[in-house]
């Protein structure tokens, strides 16, 4: 999708972006369409995104496609959902491996239907050799049970006598993590005005920009990320260090 030319487009992106994709349900309700339209529009809001994010040089995008809280759903609803990842997979995959784009799916899947398990096992394994934007996409993610496994690990590497509890850091913690190997996200973006995190990776974030946008996530566009890039370009990290 070409970029609207009416913004500038930032210089010297954040390595790597998060996004909470929140509104489909409140679009489509405001337009009087069912749920799941709003879901279908947001997939669209998805490629533009990802295409974004491959021309303004961002390495990584992380999108938090389906909570382990989102079970709680209707179920027609969470089958719409279902029914749109598969479509996604299928369709989208020979133009993102075409344009050098790795794929990686985070959370617990041994819950996901086996059709969808067995598509993103090969979306990941075809994808892997590629160089570009690394896609990742966060499917019955919970940070607090990313967390818990984290930790269940580690126990049991004590345990086995592998590990010992002094040797736990934060860099032994992180590597029991779901996304193990992805660095750490510099700007966190959630659409439609909510204003908090919704157990997205917590860890991972303590130390990331937040940007709060009104924007519904059907109608973010490339020009919406591109402010948001903007303004965290304008923003000074410190890491917990005072400023000078």
């Amino acid at each position: 999708m070409p970029l609207a030319p009416a913004y500038d487009e930032p210089s010297s992106p954040p390595t790597h972006i998060a996004i909470i994709m929140d509104g489909n349900g409140r679009w489509a309700t405001a337009r009087g369409l069912p749920r799941f339209a709003g879901h279908q529009r947001g997939a669209e809001a998805v490629r533009e995104v990802v295409e974004g994010c491959k021309h303004f040089g961002v390495r990584y995008l992380t999108l938090y496609a389906f909570s382990s809280e989102n079970w709680k759903r209707p179920e027609a609803e969470v089958n719409d959902l279902m029914g749109l990842l598969r479509v996604y997979v299928k369709r989208e995959l020979a133009d993102l491996h075409k344009n050098d784009v790795r794929i990686r799916f985070i959370g617990k899947h041994d819950a996901l239907p086996s059709d969808i398990q067995e598509l993103i096992a090969g979306a990941e394994e075809r994808t892997r050799d590629n160089t570009g934007l690394n896609l990742v996409i966060a499917l019955n993610y919970g940070a607090r049970n990313e967390i818990i496994d984290a930790c269940r690990q580690l126990a049991e590497d004590v345990r086995e006598g592998r590990l010992m509890p002094n040797e736990i850091t934060e860099q032994t913690f992180a590597s029991r993590l779901y996304t193990n190997g992805i660095p750490n996200p510099d700007l966190l973006i959630r659409t439609s005005g909510e204003q908090r995190l919704s157990n997205f990776l917590l860890w991972q974030s303590a130390y990331c920009e937040l940007s709060f946008v009104d924007t519904l996530w059907p109608d973010f566009t490339q020009e919406h990320l591109a402010k948001a890039i903007a303004d965290y370009q304008k923003r000074e990290r410190r890491y917990g260090a005072t400023s000078a």
